[in-house]
């Protein structure tokens, strides 16, 4: 039995996460807010942006593939929806690459890297 697949940026299929936080956000215009009668008022442009924040131990080979893909300035996501448990398509990119050292190896180290892939 195979293991249940989270993301695939690019036709890459990545290792399973520690961590995978998926969040659905609404993109409000800036004419939204407080109306003189004191009621709110969301004037909302899209709803569902997707944001994922996944977190990964792994070895240097990923460290050196997550640090390649950062620099894309598009990605193709296909990402495991929590609602429906499938995958989904979607054009995402990287913010706040982060990679720590866990713990050092013979086989150069257990690296932990974590970022937020946030939809276009």
């Amino acid at each position: 039995m195979s293991h249940q697949v989270y993301l695939i940026i690019n036709s890459i299929t990545l290792p399973l996460p520690t961590s995978y936080v998926l969040e659905y956000r609404d993109i409000e215009a800036e004419t939204g807010g407080e109306t003189e009668a004191g009621t709110i008022q969301r004037d909302v442009v899209r709803h569902g942006v997707v944001s994922i924040g996944v977190t990964f131990n792994c070895s240097p080979q990923w460290v050196k593939i997550f640090s390649g893909l950062k620099q894309n300035s598009m990605l193709q996501v296909r990402y495991l929806d929590t609602e429906s448990l499938e995958l989904n398509t979607s054009n995402m990119y990287i913010e706040g690459l982060s990679v720590k050292l866990i713990k050092d190896t013979s086989y150069k180290g257990l690296w932990e890297v974590s970022f937020i892939l946030n939809e276009y």
